[in-house]
């Protein structure tokens, strides 16, 4: 059985960075993803706030990270953990995967998030069929398409923009009477006129092989409302992927997400958590300075 210092499980901004420092501290380490490295990562269309770059897409700064991560830490991708177990030795942990088992004294939880979906009816039924959870994967299909994006925040504003920048015909739909997202995006949604439905939530979405419509409910007067499109792109948050945590005993907070201290520890000892699945803020600059500390704090542990 394959023995390790580190283990890192999740390889988005937060495992790839993870897997950098802890190679450059000379500990043998890996880094295990059950899909690609990025992970919801991989959809930002693109950004505008990460350090030293003025405008890049997720896609190519994960490739930009997975690149010089494999300089530094062995990567598995397309290997799903199903269990981690304590044992009483040396190497504190069994990392059992579908693929195989490893042993390691410390283990960094980098295991993300998955997008929230609405519950409305219809929505299951028309998945790929005109409802999609990710712009850059399935903007390309709707250019010239009336199409809703439903959300308030960073990531549904930046989608709406790189939509319409793709020549859909966008409406942006959201629950309340204001968004919460950045200034910088609202006034770019402002400046280029899309359309915003606020006060609404999704109730049905309607069609016959593909989405024709949706009925939209106002939050304040109850009112239905029927409109026609071809297409709804959702981004209402995301959920926590805090199965293995559960299982390990790590304590979690009121929205289900893990609890860590200042160096990135969680209440299980030898067990850190960084990105997506802890508390904090959602922000890849932070998500990676998250993989530096819990990096560093196991090494600082073994050593």
């Amino acid at each position: 059985m394959n023995k390790y210092d580190i283990i890192i499980i999740g390889a988005g901004p937060g495992g790839l960075t993870a897997g950098i420092y802890a190679g450059r501290q000379g500990t043998k380490n890996l880094i295990i993803d059950r899909d690609l490295a990025g992970g919801i990562g991989r959809e930002v269309p693109e950004m505008e706030n990460y350090p030293g770059f003025d405008n890049i897409s997720g896609l190519e700064l994960i490739e930009k990270m997975k690149q010089q991560a494999i300089k530094n830490t062995e990567l598995h991708e397309m290997e799903e953990v199903t269990d981690i177990i304590k044992t009483e030795d040396d190497y504190r942990f069994t990392v059992k995967t579908n693929k195989d088992e490893y042993k390691t004294k410390t283990v960094i939880l980098a295991t993300g998030s998955s997008h929230r979906h609405l519950n409305a009816k219809g929505e299951e039924e028309f998945k790929g069929k005109g409802v999609s959870y990710c712009a850059t994967c399935d903007g390309f299909f709707f250019a010239g398409r009336d199409i809703i994006m439903v959300g308030g925040g960073n990531s549904a504003l930046q989608e709406a923009l790189y939509l319409k920048n793709l020549g859909a015909n966008v409406t942006l739909v959201h629950r309340r009477d204001e968004f919460r997202a950045q200034k910088h995006l609202q006034d770019k949604v402002k400046e280029e006129n899309i359309n915003i439905i606020y006060d609404s939530v999704v109730e049905e979405i309607k069609g016959d092989m593909l989405v024709e419509s949706v009925v939209l409910k106002n939050t304040k007067t109850n009112e239905l409302k029927e409109i026609p499109i071809n297409g709804i792109f959702i981004s209402v948050g995301y959920i926590p992927h805090t199965e293995l945590a559960v299982k390990l005993g790590i304590n979690l907070d009121e929205s289900g997400h893990i609890i860590i201290d200042k160096e990135q520890k969680t209440n299980i000892d030898y067990v850190y958590a960084i990105g997506d699945v802890c508390v904090g803020l959602k922000q890849w600059v932070v998500a990676c300075g998250e993989g530096a500390v819990a990096a560093t704090s196991a090494f600082n542990d073994i050593k």
